[in-house]
């Protein structure tokens, strides 16, 4: 509980004796008492404080009792002030007739009566509490009431000015109060607003859903909040959330209901804008995912055409280099063909490779001999390993049996784990490769060919070897960035594996430990693929005759001077006479001139490109040279450009990269020569 201030009693008198006899008097009322010994000094206190009572002596030197009185009496602070006036004297009408006139309450004569001057002092100090405890109600009586004056405009403005409809209604459904947004929304001028519910204003087709839940929330008496259109008598409609609450009394009895109606028009139409973002994201997403597809496809596309480009382009180094006996020419020869075919077929294969990436790739299966396989993809890699000095450890069960699969993608498995394993193996390591026959594990006699493939390589941690297989998860890593790896091989090569019916999985101590790759394939239950095997790697035959175009005049065109150059020492090592320009224009001056028996064209040229031609050869009259047979060569290798050619007025379509043999029996199919040509 607070303490209860002190009231100030000022105590006046010229004699200090008087002042300490007054104050042993007063000290038991517990008050303030201040001491003054002069008019002045009196009027020094009033200045800053208020008292209670004035105590004040008649009889001073200077400035006297009364003098003093008066002054007090000037001043507005001080003007309503109890004096009680002390006197020695006795004192006569006159003067007792002065001192009220100036203001005095009392007067008392000295000696002092203490019960007397308490009793009074008490008086005036209650008189004073009263007085200011009335002054602090009359001031918070004033603040009340300006609060509420400012609480009620304060509403007034709020409901003036809210961006949402204010609308009360009682207990029979009639409205009692709407606010200017209210009527904005329904409407209605502020008396019509009074005469209408706010169901009237829902839009026709709503107005059943407004009515039925609204009567179920009467009923309920639960809060209320439903979304519905509103149209106005001018036809202006708007999406508009109505929310309503129970007004109750303090005893709980129902008094009516106060609601709000916002017009939610824009979050609509917003919403409506985020749905068709959603959909355009969702249609950028599916265009990304497209992409990125494209690009995976890109990176596998890559990553296969690098592998037997390595193979090829290091034996032509060593033919360019060095003299090379027989035997390691054939070799070098063979390794080659071998992977320009591999390649050829890869580039042909590229629909193929992406419907790898959809799953949709379909093999061309047959049985085949994994030894010959192996060995193959051996053959290809060799020149990798050499100059890291890396040692080939080779041991190939030949008892295997034969396999169900794609002979080239079964050598793709293996190549991919070899030139993997000897890409993270360090200069001088081992690598080991193996093939054996095991029996499964619920069918002892079910068998299956296992390849392995052990290197001394930098290791798989224990925390990514989980994600060895997966596509890209190698992309990111520093260890294939060092190694300048695109991170596909191994999710290539599962997923091949899982087409062939077989499993494939890794293993490794740690990093610095190496790793062992792991492959399952089901074997066949008899031993028929050593001969298909042979039949699939792609060997190609010389044909019968070693001049079968001798006499003939063939008009080669292509832009690309290596290709110009090939084509033209290919057929005139076949006996033909063979003439090469770079352009249209000047394959068409050559025609103007003479007439070669067959057109070899390109394509796809830099400037005017081979469907140009062929149509403007085709225009002229046939002594002219229009009906020359001709075939097209091109990198494009879709059915659809095929058909371009043959409607353009191409008798053949070849895809490139150019297999001399097929393009000499086209060339002898075309012009009907007495000539055989075998054709693997």
């Amino acid at each position: 509980m607070q303490m209860e201030p002190k009231v100030n009693i000022l105590l006046v008198d010229d004699k200090l004796e008087n002042l300490l006899a007054l104050e042993a008097i007063l000290e038991k009322l517990g008050e303030n008492l201040v001491r003054a010994t002069s008019g002045e000094e009196a009027l020094r206190c009033l200045l800053h404080q208020d008292f209670a009572v004035i105590l004040l002596d008649v009889q001073m030197p200077g400035m006297d009792g009364f003098e003093t009185a008066t002054l007090i009496r000037n001043r507005g602070r001080s003007r309503h002030t109890p004096i009680i006036f002390l006197t020695a004297f006795s004192s006569s009408d006159q003067m007792l007739f002065k001192g009220y006139a100036l203001g005095a309450v009392d007067y008392l004569l000295k000696p002092l009566d203490p019960n007397i001057l308490t009793s009074k002092v008490t008086v005036f100090v209650e008189l004073f509490k009263k007085t200011e405890a009335v002054k602090q109600q009359a001031a918070q009586l004033v603040a009340v009431n300006a609060e509420l004056r400012q609480s009620e405009e304060r509403f007034r403005s709020l409901s003036t000015c809210s961006p949402v409809g204010i609308f009360e209604i009682d207990t029979e459904g009639g409205c009692r109060y709407t606010n200017p947004r209210y009527q904005a929304i329904c409407g209605l001028k502020a008396a019509e607003s009074l005469e209408k519910r706010w169901l009237e204003s829902v839009h026709p087709e709503d107005r059943e859903r407004a009515i039925a839940s609204w009567s179920n929330y009467i009923y309920q008496g639960r809060d209320y909040s439903e979304e519905f259109r509103f149209q106005t008598a001018h036809g202006i409609v708007r999406w508009v959330q109505v929310r309503s609450s129970p007004m109750l009394s303090g005893q709980g009895e129902l008094l009516g209901y106060v609601g709000t109606l916002e017009d939610i028009t824009e979050r609509k139409q917003a919403e409506e804008v985020r749905a068709q973002v959603i959909r355009e994201q969702t249609a950028r997403a599916e265009a990304e995912a497209a992409n990125r597809m494209k690009d995976e496809f890109l990176a596998v596309l890559s990553h296969e055409l690098r592998t037997p480009l390595t193979s090829m382009l290091g034996w032509s180094k060593i033919l360019r280099s060095k003299k090379l006996d027989e035997k390691a020419t054939s070799r070098a020869l063979e390794a080659i063909e071998r992977n320009a075919t591999s390649q050829m077929q890869l580039i042909e294969d590229i629909l193929d490779v992406s419907r790898i990436i959809r799953g949709q790739l379909r093999l061309n299966v047959s049985a085949v001999n994994l030894i010959t396989v192996m060995e193959a993809a051996l053959e290809a890699v060799r020149p990798l390993a050499e100059p890291k000095d890396i040692k080939l450890n080779i041991a190939l069960d030949t008892s295997v049996g034969s396999v169900y699969g794609d002979p080239a993608r079964l050598q793709q498995i293996v190549w991919n784990l070899l030139t993997n394993a000897i890409k993270f193996t360090p200069k001088g390591g081992r690598v080991d490769v193996n093939l054996s026959v095991i029996c499964g594990e619920e069918q002892t006699t079910h068998k299956y060919a296992q390849i392995q493939v052990i290197d001394t390589g930098i290791g798989i941690s224990s925390e990514f070897l989980p994600k060895v297989f997966e596509r890209f998860r190698q992309a990111d890593s520093t260890t294939t960035r060092s190694h300048n790896g695109l991170g596909l091989g191994l999710a290539i090569v599962r997923h091949l594996v899982e087409l062939h019916k077989g499993t494939i999985f890794a293993q490794s101590p740690g990093t610095g430990e190496g790793a062992t790759f792991t492959v399952k394939l089901p074997l066949l239950q008899d031993n028929r693929g050593s001969r298909a095997s042979r039949e699939t790697t792609g060997e190609i035959s010389s044909p019968v005759a070693s001049t079968p175009l001798a006499g003939l005049r063939v008009l080669v065109v292509d832009d690309e001077t290596d290709t110009r150059n090939f084509l033209s020492f290919m057929f005139e090592e076949y006996g033909a006479c063979a003439t090469a320009v770079a352009s249209v224009d000047e394959a068409l001056a050559i025609l103007e001139q003479a007439k070669p028996d067959i057109l070899i064209s390109d394509i796809g040229m830099s400037e005017k490109n081979g469907y140009t031609l062929i149509r403007k050869l085709r225009s002229l009259e046939p002594e002219k040279g229009g009906c020359i047979p001709a075939i097209a060569l091109t990198a494009y290798t879709r059915e659809e450009d095929r058909l371009e050619a043959l409607s353009a007025g191409f008798q053949q379509h070849l895809s490139k990269p150019i297999d001399p043999t097929k393009l000499i029996a086209m060339v002898v199919n075309v012009l009907k020569l007495p000539v055989e040509v075998a054709v693997s």
